[in-house]
C-alpha cells in the first residue's frame, strides 16, 4: 500500500529522527534503534526520519504527487544510494552534485538571516528495500525477532544535511547572538522526537520533543571530538530549542539536571525517561568454544591514522594460528578470570585510570588476571593506544570489536567484573547490560552512576588509580570477594530490570499522548489568550456600562 494511503487514518503520527542509527554502533545510535522499535507497539502511527549529517540525502517522491512506479522506484533507490555513500559517477553529475550542495548552502545562509522557505520532507517506502532498511539502519541494534515490526513502517525524507543546518544557525549567532534554524515542513506531523539538540524549527500543529543524552558537549567539551563545531552546535541548538517551546525527554535525572542548570525555562517542559535496555541481553550459556573462542575471532587487527603516519598492533603476534589458538585457549579456559570493560575508545570514557589499576593489581595480588576492552577506537586516542600495546603484546590485555550480542552476553556472564571507569555519561549502558546477562559491576562514582545502578554497583574515585586498585582488590582478591560478588549479581538482576521496554515503553506512550493533547489544544489557548486580551484592551468590553 502506498505511503499516502497508508497515512489516512485519525491515529497520531510521530516521527522519529533516525539520523544517529545510520551513523553508529552503540549509545545513541543503539537506543535510537530500540526507541524506534519500541514504539511502534504504542498504538501511533511512526515513522523514521532519514537525514545525513554531512551528504545530501536525494530521492524520495513528494507526498500527493503522482509519479509512474518505476519512476518512484527509482527515486527510492537514490535515497538508498546517497545514504551510501556519494551520488555522482562521472564529472558532469559530480558538478550538477557540486552546484546543488552550493545553492542548498547559500538558501539556508539567507534563510538563517530572513525568512526563508521552509525544508519539504519526501517520502521513502521500505516494501522494496527491506534489506536495506533492515540491514543499514536497524540490525545492529534492534533483535531479529523485531524485524517484521520495525520494517513494515515508512519513512520521511530530509534532504538537507544535519551539519549545514547546524553551520546556518552558528553563523547568524555570530553576527546576531540568537540562532535561528531552518523550519521543517512537518504538516500532518504530531510530533517529531529529535536525537540530541536539533537545528530545525516545526510547523504550527507539530511538537517537537528532544530526546536529551547529555550535555557533555557544553559541560566536558575536552572529551568530545570536533570540539568547536560540537560546542558550538549544541548550545545554540539547545537555546533555540528551548526559546521554541521544545519538549525535553532526558535519558536520566542526572541529564536533566544539567538541562536545567544551562536552561533553567526548560524545566516545565522537561521530564526523565531512562534509556531502553536492548532484549538480546540475558543470562545465556558459554559457547562451545569458550570466551578463547570469542577472544580469537574478534581481536582488533592493526589500527592506524588516517594519514598514516602512526600504527599500532592491537592483537598479540604469534608465528603460527595453532599458537594463537593454544594460546587464548589456555588464557581464556574455563575457569578464566578477566575484568571486562565495554565502551568506544575516547577520553572520558578513562580506560587509562582501569590500565593502570588493573597493571598495579596484577603485578602485586592477581599476576594471572586478564583485561579484556571490547569496543571501536574513538578519537584522541594516542596516548591510550600507546599505553596499551606492550600489554597486549605481553599477552594480558585483549582488544575486541564487533563482538555481536551473543557473544557479548557471554564476556558479561564470565568476566569477574564489568568496570564502567567513565568521568562523565549520560546513561551508560554496558552497566545494565551486564547486569541483565548476570555479570558483576562496579563502576566511577558519578552521579549518572548512583542513579542507574544503584546499590547493583560498587564505587570508585574515577580520577584515583589507586583508589580502583582497592576495589578491584575488594571485589577480587580479599577474603569474601567473591560472595560480594554474587551479592551484586543477584541485586544487579531486579536493578536491570527497570531498563526493559516492557517498563519503559508506558512512560513514553503516557508522555508522547500528553503531549499531542496539549498540542491539540494549544489554538484553543491561544484563542481564548487573544479573547482574553481583547477584552482588557476594548472600553466597551462584556459586562462594562457604557
Amino acid at each position: 500500500m502506498p505511503f499516502s494511503e497508508k497515512n489516512n487514518t485519525s491515529d497520531p503520527q510521530v516521527v522519529v529522527d533516525l539520523r544517529a542509527a545510520l551513523d553508529g554502533f552503540y549509545g545513541i545510535p543503539q537506543e535510537n534503534r530500540l526507541l524506534f522499535s519500541a514504539l511502534m507497539g504504542c498504538g501511533m502511527r511512526v515513522r523514521g526520519l532519514i537525514q545525513m549529517s554531512k551528504r545530501v540525502t536525494k530521492g524520495g517522491v513528494v507526498a500527493g504527487r503522482m509519479i509512474a512506479d518505476g519512476d518512484r522506484l527509482h527515486r527510492f533507490s537514490q535515497v538508498v544510494v546517497s545514504v551510501r555513500g556519494k551520488t555522482y559517477f562521472d564529472w558532469k553529475t559530480a558538478v550538477i552534485d557540486a552546484v546543488m550542495s552550493l545553492d542548498i548552502k547559500l538558501r539556508l545562509r539567507i534563510g538563517a538571516f530572513f525568512f526563508g522557505r521552509s525544508i519539504e520532507l519526501r517520502l521513502f517506502e521500505t516494501r522494496h528495500f527491506r534489506d536495506f532498511v533492515w540491514q543499514h539502519i536497524f540490525s545492529r541494534s534492534v533483535p531479529a525477532s523485531e524485524r517484521e515490526k520495525v520494517l513494515s513502517s515508512d519513512h520521511f525524507i530530509c534532504p538537507v544535511p544535519w551539519r549545514w543546518m547546524h553551520e546556518s544557525g552558528i553563523d547568524r549567532a555570530l553576527f546576531f547572538k540568537k540562532s535561528r534554524y531552518p523550519v521543517i515542513d512537518t504538516s500532518g506531523i504530531d510530533v517529531l522526537i529529535a536525537q540530541t539538540p536539533y537545528p530545525g524549527r516545526v510547523k504550527d500543529g507539530t511538537a517537537l520533543v528532544i530526546h536529551y543524552h547529555d550535555a557533555l558537549p557544553l559541560l566536558m567539551p575536552h572529551t568530545i571530538s570536533d570540539r568547536a563545531f560540537h560546542e558550538a552546535s549544541h548550545f545554540h541548538a539547545l537555546a533555540a530549542n528551548v526559546r521554541d517551546g521544545a519538549w525535553f525527554v532526558c535519558v536520566s535525572e542526572a541529564t536533566r539536571r544539567d538541562l536545567i542548570t544551562l536552561f533553567p525555562e526548560a524545566e516545565a517542559r522537561s521530564i526523565t525517561i531512562h534509556n531502553i535496555l536492548p532484549s538480546h541481553y540475558f543470562p545465556s550459556t558459554l559457547e562451545k568454544d569458550g570466551v578463547g573462542g570469542i577472544v580469537r575471532r574478534y581481536l582488533h587487527g592493526n589500527f592506524e591514522t588516517k594519514d598514516g603516519r602512526n600504527k599500532w598492533s592491537l592483537a598479540k603476534r604469534f608465528n603460527s594460528e595453532l599458537e594463537k589458538s593454544e594460546f587464548y585457549a589456555k588464557k581464556f579456559g574455563r575457569g578464566a578470570r578477566f575484568l571486562l570493560m565495554v565502551s568506544t575508545l575516547e577520553p572520558r570514557k578513562n580506560h587509562m585510570r582501569l590500565l593502570e589499576a588493573w597493571q598495579s593489581l596484577r603485578e602485586t595480588l592477581a599476576p594471572d588476571l586478564a583485561l579484556v576492552f571490547v569496543g571501536h577506537v574513538g578519537w584522541d586516542y594516542s596516548a591510550t593506544l600507546d599505553a596499551c600495546v606492550p600489554a597486549v603484546e605481553q599477552g594480558g590485555l585483549v582488544m575486541l570489536q564487533g563482538v555481536p550480542a551473543p557473544y557479548l552476553r557471554a564476556l558479561y556472564r564470565e568476566a569477574l567484573l564489568t568496570v564502567c571507569p567513565s568521568v562523565g555519561e549520560g546513561f551508560d549502558f554496558s552497566g545494565v547490560e551486564a547486569m541483565r546477562c548476570g555479570g558483576v559491576v562496579v563502576a566511577s562514582d558519578i552521579p549518572v552512576h548512583r542513579e542507574i545502578y544503584g546499590d547493583a554497583s560498587d564505587y570508585f574515585d574515577p580520577y584515583d588509580s589507586e583508589a580502583l586498585k582497592d576495589k578491584l582488590n575488594y571485589l577480587v582478591c580479599d577474603e569474601g570477594a567473591e560472595a560480594r560478588r554474587e551479592h551484586l549479581r543477584t541485586v544487579g538482576r531486579e536493578q536491570s530490570a527497570r531498563y526493559l521496554s516492557e517498563n519503559i515503553l508506558p512512560e513514553w506512550t503516557s508522555f508522547l499522548h500528553r503531549v499531542i493533547a496539549e498540542q491539540r489544544d494549544e489554538p484553543k489557548r491561544r484563542e481564548a489568550v487573544l479573547r482574553s486580551s481583547q477584552r482588557v484592551m476594548s472600553p466597551h468590553s462584556e459586562g462594562e456600562s457604557i
